[in-house]
């Protein structure tokens, strides 16, 4: 029998609301991380094989997470080097993953290659060599295409992986700015990316590479970062540094909803089945897992204390959330909210 507290009796008498005791988190080392930390950008979550991909920068590899039983693997073998970047020098290497037919492709600053993985197996597969360093991946069903956003160029590189296991290099779109975050719509043929470094989003035409939309979220100086879309709703998420933002695509950009989440956001993840964005703030040291309401409006619905420098959390169909801890050189795992 469960006994309720008389304190928690009489708080519910006298009309205080009760907030529901936080969960219980964990970590989870990643294989070869250095006392130091590593540098940890996108994590990946693979619904088909419920994996989590840690692609973990200096260590040369990528952590895979089992998200049930939390075993964690890795696959080796992948290139370094050293960079500086705002006068501090430090090692990369993979950074970036998506999931395509059977196939993962994980992006390699290291040596700028995007190589392909068997989803089940882990084996490697083909690699194709950009010339210029890979940021971010995004998998487009609709044209069998990885698109892969290479900032430093004012690009995005579309790779041909009409065969999954053999990536090959197709075409190159320019901006007048940095591409940052990714999303696409494969029903209505269209891609989204933020120009950061102009405080922009951008609607891109798949077929025709054109910008027909450009979109103004008033992030500020350090510009958009992350991007979700709602095919449902036709609602895209945009991520500021310090709140997520709700923009109408069909009615061209407005503003739905927003909610202030906390210093240092940069990508997020979605649950569509739950209607749950998970969003993990670096400086602010948190985690807030929020509702998306058709309407488009953004609620609060539990927020969870991680540590500073964690960001980029992913999340399991369950609602498990997974957030790369580069500075500990590990994974925090936030048990699913109700």
């Amino acid at each position: 029998m469960h006994r309720v507290s008389p304190l928690l009796l009489l708080l519910v008498a006298c009309g205080h609301p009760v907030t529901a005791m936080a969960p219980t988190t964990t970590t989870l080392a990643l294989p070869g991380a250095p006392t130091g930390g590593v540098f940890l950008d996108y994590l990946g979550y693979d619904t088909a094989n419920h994996r989590v991909w840690v692609p973990a920068g200096g260590t040369g590899k990528v952590a895979i997470i089992d998200a049930k039983t939390r075993t964690v693997t890795s696959i080796d073998g992948f290139v370094t080097k050293e960079m500086e970047r705002h006068g501090q020098k430090r090692m990369v290497g993979p950074s970036s993953v998506t999931f395509g037919d059977g196939v993962a492709y994980v992006g390699n600053r290291g040596d700028s290659t995007i190589c392909a993985f068997d989803r089940a197996s882990l084996a490697k597969q083909g690699c194709v060599t950009l010339d210029a360093m890979p940021d971010g991946l995004q998998y487009v069903a609709s044209t069998k295409e990885v698109w892969v956003t290479t900032p430093r160029d004012q690009s995005i590189r579309v790779l041909d992986v009409s065969t999954p296991g053999a990536p090959a290099t197709k075409s190159t779109i320019k901006f007048e700015g940095e591409p940052e975050g990714f999303a696409v719509d494969n029903t209505r043929g269209v891609f989204f990316t933020n120009l950061e470094d102009k405080d922009k989003t951008l609607v891109v035409d798949l077929a025709t590479h054109a910008i027909f939309k450009t979109w103004n979220p008033a992030c500020g100086e350090d510009g958009p970062k992350g991007l979700i879309f709602d095919g449902a709703t036709n609602h895209l998420v945009v991520v500021c540094p310090e709140r997520i933002e709700t923009l109408d695509v069909a009615a061209d950009g407005k503003v739905l909803g927003s909610l202030a989440v906390g210093d240092g956001l940069d990508a997020i993840d979605y649950v569509p089945s739950r209607h749950q964005l998970f969003a993990a703030a670096a400086r602010a040291e948190k985690l807030v897992v929020a509702q998306l309401a058709p309407d488009g409006t953004i609620t609060a619905q539990a927020t969870v204390a991680t540590a500073k420098g964690a960001r980029n959390a992913v999340a399991s169909e369950d609602g498990t959330a997974f957030i790369a801890d580069g500075p500990a050189g590990t994974v925090i795992v936030v048990p699913a909210t109700p």
